[in-house]
C-alpha cells in the first residue's frame, strides 16, 4: 500500500491549483507521454464527479473521473484513469480504481461500471471484475476495449 489519500470532489468545489494539477496529470500522460494530441478537457468534466489521490506532500499522485448516468438505464462510467509516472509500479491503480468503484457504487447501487480500457490493460481491469462487452476500438489512435463491471 501507499501513503495516498483519496478525496471526492464535484467540479463546482475544485480550486483552480486542484484543477490546474488534474488537467496537468492528465495532459503530461494521455497527450504527451501517450503522444495522443487531442483536446483533453471536455464538456463531461464539469459533470463528472473526480477523484485525486493525493500523496503525503500534497500531489496529485492519481486521478479519475466518475461519469453519473444520465438516464434510469444507464451504467456508471469511469475514465480518465492516470497514475503519475513517479507514482507507478505501488498497485495505485488498483487502489484508486477500487475507491472509485466502491463510491460508484454507494451512489448507484444497481447499476453497473462501464469503462473504455486500452488494449493493453484488459488482464488488469478483468482482475478488478470487468468483463468484455464489445469488440476492440480505436480511440485517438490507441486500440481500446468496452468493459462492464455487471
Amino acid at each position: 500500500m501507499s501513503d495516498i489519500s483519496f478525496r471526492f470532489r464535484e467540479f463546482h468545489t475544485l480550486t483552480a491549483q486542484e484543477l490546474f494539477a488534474i488537467y496537468r496529470l492528465r495532459i503530461a500522460v494521455f497527450v504527451v507521454e501517450q503522444n495522443c494530441p487531442y483536446q483533453e478537457a471536455d464538456e463531461l468534466d464539469p459533470i463528472s464527479l473526480h477523484l485525486e489521490g493525493i500523496a503525503t506532500n500534497g500531489t496529485l499522485a492519481a486521478y479519475l473521473r466518475i461519469i453519473p448516468p444520465t438516464n434510469e438505464k444507464e451504467p456508471v462510467s469511469i475514465g480518465r484513469v492516470v497514475v503519475d509516472p513517479l507514482f507507478r509500479n505501488r498497485q495505485l491503480g488498483r487502489q484508486l480504481m477500487e475507491e472509485g468503484m466502491r463510491h460508484a457504487a454507494d451512489l448507484w447501487p444497481s447499476r453497473s461500471i462501464r469503462i473504455g480500457a486500452q488494449s493493453y490493460l484488459t488482464d488488469f481491469y478483468t482482475s478488478l471484475g470487468f468483463e468484455l462487452c464489445g469488440p476492440e476500438y480505436l480511440e485517438d489512435g490507441i486500440p481500446h476495449v468496452p468493459m462492464i463491471k455487471p
